[in-house]
């Protein structure tokens, strides 16, 4: 292991990720927040720690990152992350926690959106500001982003790339991989704009429009206000936000075909048909549960309420318009189970992801088909071309491993005296990176009353989900670390 090269990247990481913490600083310093020191001694902190690093172990000569180090590298910068992003939190008292605030940064730039605060909005604009900006950061990755704006990371970025999306097709948008790093910013930053734009002309402050677009493109959920988007009791602010997590949730590269104008590609993606087919399904479901129930008294109310939470737990954003909790049981049981689907790859959704479920299914029929017709030679295909066993069998690996870390985690949360329904809710929301839960940690409730450990636990967790298991994973596998 090159740990020189993996301790040099972490150092390049915290010096991209300072700049980022000017802007609350500006922020709070146009409010007049109170938290305009702290957040510039944050800024401080990070830049001068990333350079130290940096040359401490910098080397003259060009090294080419090896496909074992990249797991190292993608995993260590996310937590040096997540710790360099708790700074602003610890240091404004905001959240004087170690453990709170790690939990809170990791959430964040996870795009998780779970939360330890019971009253967000005492706090000063400028945490808040530096609260919504880390879901846009983790939103692409923190790597992709590296990637753009490093060109020295080219070297071995592909191995970079593919250790941080972990996609089953990762697909270059351009010959060099640094090109597609940059394509796929274009898009996510031209979103950003068309999101800001349609929330404040929808009533939103040109504040709580940026912070909002922000947690809601990149699926994160972190709201500037104690009730979400339940707040504004707005149809329109509601279809935006809808709009936003659902592009949010969307393969990139599609976004990407489209602004060159090849709409088409939409319609040719096996997996967005899938995707948008259980967005109308669930959303139907949840629409005819609630509507009969009584909880809202006409068809387009219940449907505009119950597309919004399928959309927000399935893209795994997390925003909240209305307590599900006291839906009927099959309603939350549903959206307990649109928490593992996720979105697509190449989004910033979590989740097992949209074409793995694909997969598994086209599979499943398979084997039922060679039942009927033992000798029939058949193929699972995605958009029109066979994919090779070895793609099944990580498919199938992701799903063993995805379902045995939820039972295992949810039984480490048990132990610490925690409820079955919020362990295991809290820890499949953990790692599908959504957020709300069931239990004490509802959509109207927070995580300020797991146990210590258990907010460590749900921590990992995030992390895992977010870097979709095996770049974590492998690192606890002895053989990894043999020469």
């Amino acid at each position: 292991m090159n740990f020189k090269l993996i301790l040099n990247i972490a150092g390049i990481v915290l010096i991209i990720i300072s700049p980022f913490m000017t802007l609350p600083v500006i922020v709070s310093l146009i409010y007049k927040q109170p938290d305009a020191i702290p957040l510039m001694e944050s800024f401080l902190i990070t830049l001068l720690s990333g350079v130290i690093l940096f040359f401490l172990t910098k080397k003259h000569k060009k090294e080419e990152i090896r496909h074992r180090d990249a797991f190292i590298i993608v995993t260590t910068s996310w937590v040096v992350m997540a710790f360099s992003g708790a700074l602003p939190f610890m240091l404004s008292g905001s959240i004087p926690s170690l453990t709170d605030a790690v939990f809170e940064s990791m959430s964040g730039f996870t795009t998780t959106g779970a939360s330890i605060l019971t009253d967000i909005e005492v706090l000063p604009k400028g945490v808040l500001f530096w609260r919504s900006l880390t879901h846009w950061m983790g939103g692409m990755g923190i790597i992709v982003m590296s990637l753009a704006i490093m060109p020295m990371l080219g070297t071995g970025g592909m191995q970079l790339f593919k250790a941080e999306a972990s996609e089953v097709v990762v697909e270059k948008l351009r010959p060099r991989i640094i090109d597609t790093a940059k394509s796929l910013y274009i898009v996510y930053l031209l979103f950003t704009l068309i999101g800001i734009l349609l929330l404040w002309s929808g009533g939103m402050n040109l504040y709580d429009a940026i912070c909002h677009c922000f947690s809601a493109l990149a699926t994160g959920g972190y709201s500037t206000k104690n009730l979400s988007i339940a707040y504004y009791k707005s149809a329109y602010i509601d279809y935006v936000i809808i709009f936003l997590m659902f592009v949010g949730g969307t393969n990139f590269s599609l976004h990407y075909y489209a602004f060159k104008g090849v709409f088409g590609r939409y319609i040719k993606s096996n997996e967005f048909i899938f995707y948008f087919a259980v967005t109308i399904v669930a959303s139907l479901l949840i629409t005819i549960s609630i509507y009969f129930s009584e909880y809202y008294k006409s068809i387009p109310e219940a449907f505009r309420y119950a597309l919004f939470q399928a959309v927000s737990i399935m893209t795994a954003t997390g925003y909240v318009t209305s307590d599900f909790e006291k839906w009927p049981v099959f309603t939350q049981t549903l959206l307990v189970a649109l928490m593992f689907l996720g979105g697509m790859v190449g989004s910033t959704a979590g989740g097992i992801k949209q074409v793995r479920i694909l997969l598994a299914l086209k599979q499943m029929f398979r084997e039922f088909y060679h039942l009927i017709h033992p000798r029939a030679v058949t193929f699972v295909k995605l958009d029109g071309k066979e994919l090779p066993k070895e793609v099944l069998g990580s498919v199938w690996g992701f799903i063993f491993l995805f379902i045995s870390i939820w039972v295992l985690s949810t039984l480490a949360m048990t132990a610490l005296g925690v409820d079955i329904v919020t362990s295991a809710t809290t820890v499949v929301s953990a790692m599908s990176n959504v957020g709300p839960a069931l239990g004490s940690a509802g959509p109207m409730e927070n995580y300020s009353t797991i146990p210590l450990a258990g907010k460590w636990v749900l921590t990992i967790c995030m992390l895992i989900g977010r870097l979709e298991i095996y770049t974590v994973i492998i690192l606890f596998v002895p053989h990894f670390w043999k020469k």
